[in-house]
């Protein structure tokens, strides 16, 4: 059970202004003096999809690298891996920032969410959702965006004797069919800066990508290179990773999401804050992507 709710009357004004964000923006506006996540969250609880419980929203099935563990006959509705389990990269992550937010592990819930669906603008059936949703300046439109929790690097997985098995620059791509979840960031790497000569494939989620590419519909999926090392070698019967692509702008990273205005951002923002500062969410990163996560870099 999270602990009771600690307001008192004499903060409300200061919680008022440190709980403030800009919608514009990635991240709410830091709130003022020693304010810890925990803190932040008991004079937010209001804002709380459920009372007392936080709410999370990830995709199902949910994918190693970033849920692992399996499946569970408690919670039999999620497939490939129970989130409930807190393993992989994002399950920790998830737990952590919630134990930052004083949440028990009993008291946080997860439904499933399409990749789509995640960052659309309205209501929202979850606190938070977390399923490597890259940030963008127009999702940033109709949803709020926390910190980086995870800075990500773009690849491009194909099978075996394929046309661009082989490939070391990106125009060795330009004459590839390639496909990516729609509204992914791989998706938006294919059109804005591979540009090939083909019309890139959108999908409604990797899985429909990953059926394409082994019934030989497209020559390769561009993803972000954690999932691109499980899809090469558990989802793609001789897959390979042609390579990572090239930094295109700004460090591309991925953001926990919420409905835009949720004022439950700021303390989000100072739970991330707080794992950066005492190592733990380098720790969480070590420990379930470093050791898989490499892959020679496509030249320009």
């Amino acid at each position: 059970m999270r602990r009771a709710v600690l307001i008192v009357a004499a903060c409300v004004s200061i919680v008022a202004v440190a709980c403030a964000q800009e919608s514009s923006s990635t991240s709410a506006a830091a709130p003022s003096g020693s304010m810890t996540a925990a803190e932040c969250t008991d004079a937010q609880a209001s804002s709380l999809h459920t009372d007392g419980t936080l709410t999370v929203g990830t995709g199902n099935p949910a994918y190693p690298p970033w849920w692992e563990g399996g499946t569970t006959e408690a919670h039999s509705e999620w497939e490939g891996n129970d989130p409930y389990l807190g393993k992989g990269f994002e399950g920790a992550v998830t737990f952590a920032i919630a134990q930052a937010m004083g949440f028990d592990t009993g008291a946080v819930a997860f439904v499933p969410v399409k990749f789509s669906q995640s960052y659309a603008p309205g209501d929202k059936p979850f606190d938070f959702v977390i399923q490597q949703i890259a940030f963008s300046e127009s999702r940033a439109k109709a949803a709020d965006f926390s910190d980086s929790y995870f800075d990500v690097t773009q690849a491009v997985v194909s099978t075996k004797g394929s046309p661009i098995d082989g490939a070391t620059s990106l125009s060795d791509l330009q004459d590839a069919t390639l496909g990516s979840a729609s509204g992914d960031r791989g998706y938006d790497y294919i059109v804005d800066q591979i540009q090939p000569t083909n019309d890139a494939k959108a999908y409604d989620d990797l899985n429909g990508a990953v059926n394409a590419l082994k019934n030989g519909q497209i020559d390769g999926i561009v993803v972000d290179l954690p999932t691109a090392f499980y899809m090469s070698t558990v989802q793609v019967p001789d897959g390979i990773i042609v390579g990572q692509l090239p930094p295109a702008g700004e460090q591309d990273h991925f953001g926990v999401v919420l409905e835009q205005g949720n004022p439950l951002l700021a303390c989000v923002n100072l739970a991330i804050g707080e794992l950066k500062a005492d190592g733990s969410l380098k720790q969480i990163e070590q420990e379930w992507i470093s050791d898989r996560a490499s892959a020679p870099v496509l030249s320009t």
